[in-house]
């Protein structure tokens, strides 16, 4: 039913411009392409992301969508869910004084976007549309550029807007709390050029690219295991290491294509 209601209904609604994550034709290189070569990069990141948009929040948008309120009702009821409390007992377990796991057992307590269905994606880009286009707002008056991929949020711009970078850290956080969310202040960074600008497995200081460890580490597990095999390579107990490989190469290859050919070249003398 869910994946009859996000091909039937949500992915004929666009998503904001400015949201990069589970939208057809964007991904993480579009996220960060705004923002290469700028002098200041400002990363932040939205706490709690899907356990924030509760069910009061995905009806609003079937009622706005126009369907009747019995069918928005059943909509929303399908979409979200409450965590039962033997899930969250053996998934946070005790936490006295731990106020960062009260505060998210409070919010998967009430019916919510669980993370991995196949409409929370599609719902949180839209219940996050009047949050982005206030961001995008907010970065104009800074001079600034704003892209988001699910929970992280990004702002760059030249020397006026590294002046005032942690000015418009303050106001984005007033945005995100007035539209719901709260913010991990800890994950909040402000990269000046000179620096390792990253983001979303990306580096964005010249160009969008694959951090040059990762690219190394990768090609050298895919060498040891064709030229010694594959036992003794998963060293993380990946428990599909093939797909978990291909996909690494995948990613690899939408940023660097002509490294994944390379990598793919290699992936296939592999026996498995």
């Amino acid at each position: 039913m869910q994946r009859r209601i996000l091909e039937g209904v949500l992915a004929c609604v666009p998503a904001h411009p400015a949201a990069h994550g589970f939208v057809r034709g964007r991904n993480c290189t579009t996220l960060v392409r705004p923002h290469t070569g700028q002098r200041c990069v400002l990363r932040m990141d939205a706490k709690d992301f899907f356990a924030s948009f509760r069910r009061a929040r995905v009806l609003r948008v079937f009622l706005n969508l126009g369907y009747p309120e019995p069918v928005a009702v059943a909509f929303a009821d399908l979409c979200t869910a409450s965590t039962p409390r033997r899930v969250l007992e053996r998934g946070l377990g005790p936490s006295p004084g731990d106020a960062a796991a009260e505060s998210l057992r409070a919010k998967l307590r009430l019916r919510h976007l669980p993370q991995g269905a196949p409409t929370s994606p599609a719902l949180a880009n839209l219940c996050a549309f009047s949050l982005d286009a206030r961001l995008t707002g907010l970065a104009k008056k800074f001079g600034a550029n704003y892209t988001r991929y699910a929970d992280d949020l990004l702002f760059s711009g030249g020397e006026a807007f590294a002046r005032d970078a942690h000015r418009c850290e303050v106001y984005a956080a007033a945005v995100l709390l007035e539209c719901g969310l709260d913010t991990a202040h800890r994950k909040t960074k402000v990269l000046r050029a000179g620096t390792s600008q990253g983001a979303a497995g990306l580096v964005m200081n010249v160009h969008p690219a694959i951090p040059r460890r990762d690219r190394e580490q990768l090609e050298a597990i895919l060498v040891n295991c064709a030229r010694r095999g594959v036992a003794g390579q998963n060293r993380a107990g990946h428990p599909d290491f093939r797909a978990h490989l291909r996909g690494r190469i995948a990613h690899v290859a939408s940023v660097h294509a002509a490294l994944g050919e390379r990598l793919a070249t290699l992936f296939e003398q592999i026996v498995w």
